[in-house]
């Protein structure tokens, strides 16, 4: 505290002083204006008319796909052509603008310079001649020919094809107001799919005219080996494997698939499509993906799907069809207001995550179980890890919930040393559980007479057929949730949305009848998971991960394994005099005794003692009542 004005006086021309002398030899420039070249979108046709676009896709071996676009232009002057920067569904600035190569632009057969805006990376500026009608654009995406380069799209036996990997689209306009007619031309023999709809003419496949913002929602899959199976509702299952063998499902499994389309109309009422699509690769070749579309979606698999059905370890990847087709509703047709955008470098804001995927992730276990691609159990099972995992997100602590709806951009999923701590995307898991607690709620509030399907009915399922997007934001969910079960909805959320908490929600186990115990003995989810990713998880008590080879890949934060001074990427060697092995590591555990650990850290060897008493613990679901309770009934088939 300054206790006179005379003190304060010299306090100020003590520091002011020595500023003032710095400024003697120090320039400072002024900021010049922002020049942006990109004018800001407008909801109007665009005027130069529709853009034909032409992808030459048959180069399997150096993986290139070759572009030509030509853009009907209206006016002479500058103009800037975009590569979509912000992709939905990645709720990020993911494209991959490296790749884009070789580019050139013409216009009456000249050339034209070009110039990359300096402040949008995604844009090449050019002037247009007067008296031009279209500009020509030439370029290459090179497409990943190893992992470490980003996902591989294009194998010896299938490819993907997404719009905005191949393709610009003129700045200044709604691309929904861009009319665009793309042609691909496949290598010889290979069947494609997508919710485009065209005429093919030997291995090339002209697309019917259709704007630029659906054309972007339209991607391909392709394949040497390739099987549609029909679903009903309009709904196809594109199959695309590395092999013939992975295409034969028997009637059992489709009967599952056309279930799950069944389901998913009773739970909502209606479809949003006029066809969709699901385009389904089961490989090891090509790279991963999950990706959500209006009409259709992108979805890669281990191969055994249908030929190791009954193996543990194809349980996790049954999950992934019910996530994707709920996104036609929930992401797609109904989109938070800050996450639909007038083009494809608009930024996007991702808040309501936990609503667009969190509730999706919550409607994919429920469908699943409906239609009967998970049993009831393995159900349950799935909802124990989920939860246990995200009790050990210590992270919780310091940064609520609805922060992590941000990690798409924070992080773009790069790997994360301490991801206990730092919590990742946890609006998917975390949010399954919120919604699984405001089911429970609704049938409390209303004794059983309503769950969250009546929201889903109120919420997702208005303007029968309607593909196009109706937006929301947090007032409409919680008057939706009003009109279907009166409750305190807002501090609801505040309470696990807003806030830092302990644990993750609960309610819906406690009210539906169930309690998150452990024992020593892995449920079908948590054994699946340690089968395919070949490691042993005590992430639940002794707080890691370590992979059959002994490579820790992840250590909870605080917790015994943390305190002991153990970190990802080091490698136990030995443990109590035994070389390292998942079952001497797991019978080490269950002896309650220290651990005597020998440790590998780059090419440094040390020895720890790790202090555990707990035993195995792996989490399950237990009944605390009799009868069916309502999750049991949440879980229960509709059709």
């Amino acid at each position: 505290m300054i206790r006179s004005l005379a003190a304060a006086l010299f306090l100020s021309t003590a520091i002011a002083g020595p500023l003032i002398a710095q400024d003697a030899i120090r320039s400072k420039p002024t900021a010049l204006p922002v020049d942006n070249a990109a004018a800001a979108p407008k909801d109007a046709p665009y005027p130069g008319g529709t853009i034909r676009l032409e992808v030459d896709a048959t180069d399997t071996v150096q993986r290139i796909f070759r572009v030509k676009e030509t853009i009907p232009v209206a006016a002479a002057g500058p103009m800037t052509l975009l590569m979509p920067q912000w992709l939905p569904g990645n709720h990020a600035p993911r494209g991959a603008i490296e790749k884009i190569n070789g580019v050139t632009f013409t216009a009456d057969g000249k050339p034209l310079i070009w110039k990359r805006d300096p402040l949008n990376v995604y844009g090449f500026v050019i002037d247009v001649p007067q008296g031009t009608k279209q500009v020509v654009a030439s370029f290459q995406f090179l497409s990943a020919t190893q992992p470490n380069q980003g996902r591989v799209v294009v194998t010896p036996k299938m490819l993907n094809i997404q719009w905005e990997s191949v393709s610009l689209y003129p700045a200044g306009y709604y691309t929904r107001q861009i009319p665009v007619q793309a042609t691909v031309t496949y290598p010889d023999g290979w069947q494609a799919a997508t919710a485009l709809r065209g005429r093919k003419t030997g291995s090339t496949v002209a697309y019917d005219v259709i704007d630029y913002e659906a054309l972007q929602d339209s991607p391909v899959f392709a394949g040497l080996y390739f099987k549609p199976v029909d679903l009903g509702h309009n709904v196809t299952l594109n199959i695309v494997a590395d092999d013939a063998d992975e295409l034969d499902a028997k009637p059992d499994q489709i009967a599952r698939h056309r279930k799950l389309v069944d389901e998913a109309g009773a739970l909502f009422g209606t479809y949003h499509f006029n066809h969709y699509d699901f385009l389904f690769a089961i490989t090891d070749e090509m790279g991963g993906i999950g990706l959500e579309h209006h009409r259709s979606s992108e979805n890669q698999v281990e191969p055994g799907y249908f030929k190791k059905w009954g193996d543990g370890e194809a349980l996790l990847d049954r999950n992934l069809l019910p996530h994707e087709f709920t996104h036609s509703w929930d992401g797609k047709f109904r989109r938070p207001d800050l996450l639909w955008t007038p083009d494809f470098n608009v930024p996007m804001q991702d808040n309501l995550l936990w609503v667009y995927e969190g509730q999706t992730q919550f409607w994919g276990y429920v469908l699943g179980a409906r239609s009967g691609l998970f049993s009831k159990q393995e159900t349950l099972d799935a909802y124990a890890h989920i939860a246990a995992k995200l009790d050990t997100t210590r992270g919780r602590e310091w940064r609520p919930m609805e922060d992590t709806t941000h990690d798409p951009i924070i992080s773009a999923r790069r790997p994360k040393g301490w991801s206990s701590w730092q919590r990742s995307e946890d609006y998917y898991n975390e949010g399954l559980m919120i919604w699984l607690e405001a089911d429970a709620i609704i049938r409390r509030q209303t004794k059983g007479a309503k769950g969250l399907d009546d929201f889903a009915k109120a919420f997702f399922g208005i303007n029968p057929g309607d593909w196009g997007q109706v937006v929301y934001n947090r007032d409409d969910v919680i008057r939706t949730l009003n009109s279907v079960a009166p409750y305190d909805w807002v501090g609801f959320f505040q309470r696990y949305v807003d806030s830092t908490t302990k644990e993750t929600p609960k309610g819906g186990f406690a009210l539906g009848g169930y309690r998150l115990v452990y024992g020593d003995t892995p449920g079908t989810y948590t054994k699946a998971a340690e089968g395919s990713g070949k490691f042993v998880d005590q992430s639940f008590g002794i707080g890691m991960i370590v992979k059959n080879d002994g490579e820790i890949s992840n250590v909870v934060w605080d917790s015994p394994a943390f305190r002991a001074g153990l970190a990802v990427g080091s490698k136990i060697v030995a443990i109590n005099g035994d070389e390292y092995s998942g079952d001497v590591l797991k019978a080490a555990i269950k002896g309650g005794k220290p651990l005597q650990i020998i440790l590998k850290q780059d090419k440094y060897y040390r020895t720890l003692s790790l202090a555990y008493s707990g035993g195995l613990r792996y989490p399950r679901l237990e009944k605390t009542g009799e009868g069916e309770g309502s999750l049991d009934r949440l879980l229960k088939p509709k059709t």
